[in-house]
């Protein structure tokens, strides 16, 4: 009976199989990324992405504060038109409170 094969490496097969296996593994790599690269993803939104894109957008370019409702109240506090709803601050009151 012949045993093919159980004869132990010396030093410069074992380096021998051990570059050609990382020249096949980085061969294969090659491969994988040219087929990537040549590949032509795309990527499309749907018109609700688009709009709350938009909308997004629009509520980033509100400013902070809202002179515009400042100065009406400001106004309405010097005509001595400004009213308050005291059941409307109780309503809140109560509603923080909660």
């Amino acid at each position: 009976m012949k045993i093919h094969g159980n004869n132990p490496l010396d030093g410069k097969d074992l380096i021998n199989k051990v570059r050609e296996a990382n020249k096949q593994q980085d061969a294969e790599k090659k491969d994988e990324t040219k087929k990537t690269e040549g590949s032509n993803d795309k990527i499309s939104l749907s018109g609700k992405a688009k709009e709350m894109g938009e909308l997004k957008k629009l509520i980033h370019d509100l400013p902070e504060i809202r002179t515009d409702k400042i100065e009406a109240v400001k106004k309405s506090i010097d005509n001595g038109t400004y009213t308050i709803d005291p059941l409307k601050i109780a309503g809140k009151i109560i509603e923080e409170e909660s």
